[in-house]
């Protein structure tokens, strides 16, 4: 029995077919769900603009938030911070002995 499987995921009216591995099914569906939520907020706030503006709207909005997520699991800046410390530390000891 294979791993994956063919599922029709609905975003903004239209479907589409992916092959998926069966562990990310829920979350697939999960993320079309949220994805014609937001599409549909937009349309009953924006009566005037079409289903491409508020799909933009849609995946601007979610990768902002992918975006400040990452920034607050970006650990780099404190790493680098940790690495100096050391440094002075080391050159500290160095001094003493």
């Amino acid at each position: 029995m294979s791993d994956e499987f063919l599922i029709k995921v609905n975003v903004a009216g239209r479907l589409y077919p992916l092959n998926i591995k069966r562990n990310r099914e829920e979350i697939i569906r999960r993320a079309a769900k949220t994805i014609n939520e937001k599409v549909l907020q937009y349309q009953q706030k924006y009566k005037d603009k079409d289903i491409q503006d508020f799909l933009a709207m849609a995946s601007l909005q979610f990768v902002v938030k992918v975006l400040e997520s990452e920034a607050k699991t970006d650990v780099s800046p404190v790493l680098k911070e940790l690495e100096a410390m050391e440094q002075e530390l080391n050159e500290f000891i160095k001094e003493e002995q």
